[in-house]
This record gives C-alpha cells, structure tokens and sequence, in this order.
C-alpha cells in the first residue's frame, strides 16, 4: 500500500510539473500579445471631406518619391526623394533640420521637424519613417507610405506648435533598408544614440512603417509561428508592434488608438528573435532603452509586392491609409 501511494504522487507531481511547461509559454504568450480595448468591427465609415482630401496629399507624397528606387545605390533619386520632403515641410513653415552623416561614399541626410511643446520640459515623442527604398524596388509601400504618413502628420499637427503636452519629433530617416539595417550606419541609430546622449526625456517612438495594403479576403494575413493562432486571417487591420521590453508602450498606444479612430487594429510585443518584430527604424530606438513600437500593414506577411519591383504608387490603398494617419493624429492629440 506504502508503495503505491508513493507511485500515485509521483504520478501526480510529475502531471502537475507536464502542465506547469505547457501552462506557461501559453501564459507568456498571452502576456506578451495582450493589449486594451476591442478593435473596431464593420463596415469602414465614409471618408470625411478632411479624409479625402488626406488621400490626395497622401498619393502625391508617394508618387513623388516612389515612382523609382531611391537609396545609396541610385543617389540621385534619393537626393531628389530628400528633397521633395524638405520642401513639403519647409512649405508648412517649419524650421527643417537635416542631420547629415558619409554612407557608402555619399553623403546622406536624417531630416527633422519638431513641434515644441507648452512646457520645455515636457517629454519627447519621436514619430519616424525612413524615406530610402530596398534594393531595385520603387518603395511605394515600403516606405513612401510612412514617409507621406509623417509628413501629413506634421501639416495636421502645425497647430500644436508651442501649445503640445510633448515634445514631437517628425523624422525621416534615411538607409533604413540593406545593407544598412541594423548597422551604425542606419539613419535612424545614428539619430537614436545622439538622442539618448542629449539627455532629453522620451516618452516613446513610433515607426511608421510600409502602411497602405489592406485586403479583406479571407486568409489575406499571414504570422510568423505561433502568432497566427492570436490574431486575425484577413489583412484588413494596422499593427501596433515591439519588442517585450517596449510592452507598456505598445499596450498604451494601441489602447489609445482604439479609443481614437475607427479602423480595425491589433496589438502585441515578442522577443526580436520572432520573425520580423523589431523590422524597422523602432529597433534603434529600443537598443538605446527608449520604448519603441512599429505602425505596420505587417509588410512581408501581407504585402505580396514587398522589396520587389512591384512595389509601386498605384498598389496603394490611399483612402484606408488616410483613416490610419487621421487615426495617429487624434491618438498624438490625446496624449497628456
């Protein structure tokens, strides 16, 4: 009887530790993936009259400067990229501040904006795109989109300038794309490790990023393992993504958004080993320890056209892009 009793709690303990290992990586990743609010369901509400006139400024912006490839390799059109933003800015009265740095035997630029707050000692939001494209590719989606997105994020915001509760940094950052990516001389390192050396508080940083292709197809929407088991099949939703130490700040940020425009919206953080998490400019930012999120379409797992030849202005969807920008704008306006 003495003996199996004890056969019976071993049994017992060794089920208890099987369920504990399976337990907690569900746990994790429901930890990791949870964030606040319901994205909104249904039929998409007619574009304002703001709106529409949005997606017009918005398809001249990507036309402008993705209708070729434009990065180190084709300077001239990455010069002529550069400039088209520093025009649109300048023209919206702003003070443009270049932060140029030699890449591959060129000289290439960071381009800034900044609307000052109330308090000078208000803390700082970095809202970033970068403006180079990969390889042969256009860049239409892949970044122009994002670009256009802060640069109308800055003519809507003008009026905010020395009255904001923060600090808002608009930048364009340049080779984002390889064979940059997440070496020193990625644009948006060089801008992040001299941020973090100035001092200056940050509340945050959004990357925008490869953010106009949307498809309400079923099974349109594709993750990296095991995400796919979370989140929805069809492509017709923009992401708010980081890495696990940015959590509170993703988690924030979506929850804000939800509460502000009315398209369809998830959320969530992993480890920057998942497959395409820390893609983008936010990754400088949260190697400095500033929290850092991507805005996304998701890029690869949705964009059949990503880092291709294909990726031109008319694969854009312009109108569900200016519901995002119009979305991010009321978002940075509740911020207090």
């Amino acid at each position: 009887m003495r003996e199996s009793t004890s056969s019976l709690k071993d049994k017992l303990v060794a089920l208890a530790i099987i369920a504990v290992l399976f337990a907690l990586p569900i746990v994790a990743l429901l930890w990791m993936t949870a964030v606040p609010g319901a994205s909104y369901a249904g039929p998409l509400p007619p574009l304002t009259p703001d709106e529409a006139r949005l997606s017009a400024r918005l398809r001249v912006h990507v036309t402008a400067i993705a209708s070729v490839p434009h990065n180190v390799e084709h300077p001239i059109e990455l010069e002529r990229a550069a400039r088209h933003i520093e025009q649109a800015l300048a023209g919206m009265g702003y003070a443009v501040r270049a932060q140029p740095f030699a890449a591959g035997g060129e000289q290439v630029r960071n381009i800034e904006v900044v609307i000052d707050p109330a308090s000078p000692g208000a803390r700082t939001l970095v809202v970033g795109a970068h403006y180079d494209s990969a390889y042969g590719a256009p860049g239409a989606n892949d970044n122009a989109t994002g670009t256009a997105a802060v640069i109308e994020l800055a003519r809507n915001l003008a009026d905010l300038r020395g009255k904001a509760a923060v600090r808002i940094r608009l930048v364009l950052f340049v080779n984002e794309e390889p064979p940059w990516f997440q070496t020193p001389l990625m644009g948006s390192y060089v801008y992040a490790r001299r941020l973090k050396r100035s001092g200056e508080p940050v509340l945050g940083m959004w990357s925008l990023e490869t953010l106009g292709w949307y498809s309400d197809a079923p099974h349109s929407q594709h993750y990296p393992w095991p995400l796919g088991m979370l989140y929805p099949e069809t492509g017709n939703f923009v992401a708010f993504v980081g890495t696990t130490g940015s959590r509170g700040f993703v988690r924030n940020t979506t929850g804000a958004f939800r509460s502000a425009a009315r398209f369809p919206s998830v959320g969530g953080t992993a480890p920057g080993f998942v497959q395409g998490i820390d893609w983008s400019d936010h990754w400088s930012f949260a190697g400095e320890g500033i929290p850092a999120l991507m805005v996304t379409d998701t890029a690869p797992f949705r964009y059949p056209f990503y880092h291709t030849v294909q990726d031109t202005p008319d694969k854009v969807d312009y109108d569900r892009l200016a519901r995002v920008v119009s979305g991010l704008e009321r978002t940075i306006r509740a911020i207090r």
